[in-house]
């Protein structure tokens, strides 16, 4: 998961031409945590994390952070409210995987949650090549959008693919992928009603069709 916030790092740097204008803002899944998911986490057993279940919680953690602080800081250059709004929901799937650090007593690599502060350097590079690429114009903060949800759908599928028995993580990663998928589709949506294209970056083509070309999904992280 480490080489695709690289592969982005270099992606944003090379990719700052892509441009696109943005529209109404669409409305995704947002506010915080919902108490159903927190009753699930919490209802689960406590069953035994292998390293690859740590450190995929460790890094989804943050990764969720990153783009919560890059939409909040693309909001406040362009005052369009999808990045308001996609952020409130970012910051409701990073909490979920607190939940998860919390009961399982891992540290949290989230020390200071202040925007564009991360403990994995990577993230750091990432944050900083994102805002840079977004405040360019309307249209490469919306090319920024697709490409985080992208990674996030990339980062989540591998993280999905290690657990072993951890229904209550599973149960996480699934309402984040959700979310994720429909974050992908607000973007799209906003994109392709300007008239603009768009090509993946982390994800086939094929997978990428298959989610745009879907209905919202329903999710308990709201």
């Amino acid at each position: 998961m480490k080489n695709s916030i690289q592969n982005l790092f270099a992606v944003s740097v090379l990719a700052g031409a892509m441009m696109m204008n943005l529209g109404a803002a669409q409305a995704s899944d947002v506010v915080s945590t919902d108490a159903t998911l927190e009753a699930t986490v919490a209802d689960m057993p406590i069953e035994a994390l292998s390293v690859e279940e740590e450190h995929g919680l460790i890094f989804m953690r943050e990764e969720e952070k990153l783009a919560r602080d890059v939409y909040l800081t693309l909001y406040d250059i362009w005052g369009l409210s999808i990045f308001e709004n996609i952020a409130k929901s970012e910051q409701s799937h990073t909490d979920a995987i607190q939940l998860l650090i919390e009961k399982y007593q891992l540290a949290d690599p989230v020390v200071d949650d202040s925007i564009g502060v991360f403990t994995d350097y990577h993230f750091v590079e990432t944050y900083e090549a994102l805002v840079a690429k977004g405040s360019e114009s309307l249209e490469g903060a919306l090319q920024v959008g697709n490409m985080i949800e992208e990674l996030d759908i990339k980062d989540i599928a591998e993280s999905v693919a290690v657990v072993e028995g951890n229904d209550d993580i599973v149960a996480v990663y699934s309402e984040l992928m959700k979310g994720s998928r429909n974050h992908l589709r607000s973007f799209w949506d906003v994109l392709t009603k300007k008239g603009f294209t768009y090509e993946p970056q982390f994800i086939s083509q094929e997978e990428f069709d298959a989610i745009i070309n879907s209905p919202m999904e329903t999710t308990n992280l709201k």
